[in-house]
């Protein structure tokens, strides 16, 4: 497995942690690479090794106690000054397709990136959201549910 194919994939799984979607469905986005190669791009190679390198540490740490892993993980990567604004644009990308631009505080202190700027990832990010599953619904102008289905309302899956 080379370098790439194994970023991508701890990437994938620091996804699912981010989202709470599985691997299959981040997988049948079609978004993965697309997403992962944008992240790259945008933060660069030494910002990426550290997000991917962090997560793994806290697996390694934790082994399948998730109560720890979320404790850890909500202090290492979610709350840290530098990867947690990294870790909270790559949240945005998923549901929205959008890659927002890391706060001026965050240029301020770690450097601006040069590619860092807000923009729709592709046409299909926007499509592929996962927005629009979490919502129960369908983005607007693309993937329509079907002829004649606006003539009932919505069906809202409870949340337990």
């Amino acid at each position: 497995m080379n370098a790439k194919t194994l970023e991508t994939q701890q990437f994938l799984q620091l996804s699912v942690k981010l989202t709470a979607f599985s691997e299959f469905q981040l997988q049948g986005t079609g978004q993965l690479e697309e997403y992962y190669d944008a992240v790259y791009q945008i933060i660069g190679e030494k910002n990426m090794i550290q997000l991917l390198t962090t997560f793994d540490e806290i697996q390694d740490d934790t082994g399948s106690d998730e109560v720890a892993f979320d404790k850890q993980f909500r202090a290492k990567v979610l709350s840290d000054e530098k990867l947690g604004p990294i870790t909270r644009s790559i949240i945005k990308l998923w549901f929205v397709g959008t890659w927002y631009q890391l706060p001026k505080s965050w240029n301020d202190t770690f450097g601006l990136l040069e590619n860092d700027k807000t923009y729709v990832i592709s046409p299909s990010a926007y499509k592929e959201g996962l927005l629009w599953p979490t919502i129960g619904s369908h983005p607007m102008g693309a993937k329509a549910p079907g002829y004649g289905t606006w003539s009932a309302p919505p069906e809202i899956p409870a949340i337990d």
